[in-house]
């Protein structure tokens, strides 16, 4: 993995998930559509990071799960999607309550992603 976009992810989702926590207390979906502006930025990193990882694990010749590796990187792709595409049919504050949860998940995949990479999570 590439540290500097893992790094980025990972701030970026924190900052999404704080914008979410501030969104919830408000009691409310107001500017909800900014977020999701933000989260598909994140997004776009993502799948740069998906890229960069998949072209990676095919050049190298260390012990390392590929299969696992790869699989993580394309599922994590989903995660955001889904989140905001639920959250946009749940009008509700709860909706808001769905992408905090998406956003606190990508770091805990951004760190097992790197364990897989540094080959202790095979």
């Amino acid at each position: 993995m590439t540290p500097v976009l893992a790094a980025v992810i990972t701030v970026g989702a924190l900052i999404g998930a704080g914008w979410c926590l501030v969104m919830l207390t408000l009691r409310g979906p107001k500017g909800q559509k900014v977020l999701l502006g933000a989260l598909a930025l994140l997004e776009l990193v993502m799948l740069a990071q998906t890229v960069l990882g998949i072209a990676k694990v095919t050049g190298i010749h260390r012990h390392i799960s590929s299969v696992t590796f790869v699989g993580y990187l394309l599922g994590w792709l989903l995660i955001l999607p889904a989140a905001a595409w639920w959250s946009l049919a749940e009008r509700s504050r709860w909706g808001v309550g769905i992408l905090l949860l998406a956003c606190l998940v990508v770091p805990v995949l951004v760190v097992r992603i790197n364990q897989i990479w540094s080959g202790y999570g095979a």
